[in-house]
Parts: C-alpha cells; structure tokens; sequence
C-alpha cells in the first residue's frame, strides 16, 4: 500500500521537517518532494521523487546538473512545471557553489579543484579552462578555452595566454574535467601540458598545475610529478 504523505506524522513531513530542523537533516528524496510539492493520483511526492532518484542511476544526484527539461518530464508523474523547479534549483545550487569560493586563495592542489568544480559539474563533454591567478596566488577568475577532447588542435597556447594577458594574470592553473568520472590523465593530457608549460616559460606567465576533475576527486599533475 502506498503510503501518502497526508499521513505520515507532522514532524515527517518533509517542509516541515526543513522548517524544523534545517535543510541538511533531510534525505534527497525528501528534498526533491519539498521541490515537486505534489504526486500523482496514484503516488505521494516521497514515492515520485524516490523514483525519479531511481532514474539517475549510478550517477545520483550529479545527474540533475545536466538533464534536460525533457529528459525530467520523461518522467511519469513529472510536467513542465516541475521539470522547471528542479532544473532551477540545481542551477541555484552551482552558482552558490561557484560564488562561494571567489577569491580564493591557492596554496595546495585542493584550492584549485574545488574552485573549479562546481563550473565543471556534471558536463558530458570535456571542457578545458585556465585559472587566473594574480602575483599572490589568489584566484581572480576561470576563463573556458575550448570544448571537447584535448588534442594540440583545440587547445592551443595562443587561446591559452590570450585569456591570460587579457585577465591580467600572473600565473596560471589549468583545468579539465573527463566526464568518464576516471581523473586519471592521458598522454594527450600529459602532451598538451608540456606543451603550455613550455609556451608559459616563452611568455613569463608560469602553469603551476594541471589538475583533472573526475566526477567526486581530481588529479593533479604537478603533485604527481608530470611537470617540469
């Protein structure tokens, strides 16, 4: 028997459990159903959300970050409206994700990752960015270079250290993530960070780090000793 939310006890409800007892002491499926507002006829939010978390599979959560409305409404149970409330909520998320960590200061590879994370997750493609940095380390911006596999053909220095002049950096960290969730660098990888280390020697603005984002780590390149 499916059990609706109009009976369970007041302090289960989901918005009111948020209201009593904060956001953080909620399942993601409680916080879905706060989100949804409403099941079917047939179904209460908690069982509409608990299957719409079935649907995202091995991926979780992480999913939502690059669903497409249409994908949502799929979804039995889930119109336009709600698709709408979800795909809103999740972009709130990243964007307080990525406000939160401006002006950061790098002081070890961590610093760089989770800067760049939140701009970076959940992206189906590989997107490949550099880290501005000023003369103290401190972060004053990530610039997008190009999208898809790093090969020497999409990433080329002279987009790379455009952004740099441009940004007034005097250093930069490179990022990309591998959507395979696997941080683990290529030699495509390798090859092409040689490549910009070098240019940045030429230019006298440093690469200090290549750090590859996986889905939930990230490798950096520096601390594993690929860079010279």
């Amino acid at each position: 028997m499916t059990i609706m939310v109009r009976d369970l006890p007041r302090e289960e409800l989901p918005r009111e459990k948020l209201i009593e007892h904060g956001a953080a002491a909620l399942s993601n499926a409680e916080l879905l159903a706060v989100l949804l507002r409403t099941g079917t006829q047939s179904c209460s939010v908690l069982t509409l959300s608990q299957e719409v978390l079935a649907r995202l599979h091995e991926q979780g959560i992480a999913a939502l970050s690059s669903m497409a409305p249409g994908e949502l409404t799929d979804i039995k149970g889930l119109g336009a409206a709600k698709a709408a409330t979800v795909l809103a909520a999740v972009e709130l998320g990243k964007r307080l994700s990525a406000c939160a960590a401006v002006r950061v200061t790098v002081r070890a590879p961590e610093d760089a990752a989770h800067y760049a994370m939140p701009r970076l997750f959940g992206e189906q493609r590989e997107h490949f960015a550099v880290l501005l940095l000023d003369a103290k380390h401190r972060i004053l911006g990530m610039r997008n270079i190009s999208i898809g596999s790093l090969t020497a053909s999409v990433v080329h220095p002279r987009e790379v250290f455009q952004a740099a002049l441009r940004g007034s950096a005097a250093a930069l960290i490179l990022v990309h993530n591998h959507p395979s969730g696997d941080p683990t660098p290529s030699h495509e990888d390798a090859a092409t960070t040689e490549r910009l280390v070098k240019a940045g020697k030429v230019m006298g603005i440093p690469v200090l780090d290549h750090i590859v984002l996986g889905r939930q780590d990230f490798f950096s390149m520096k601390e594993h000793g690929m860079m010279r």
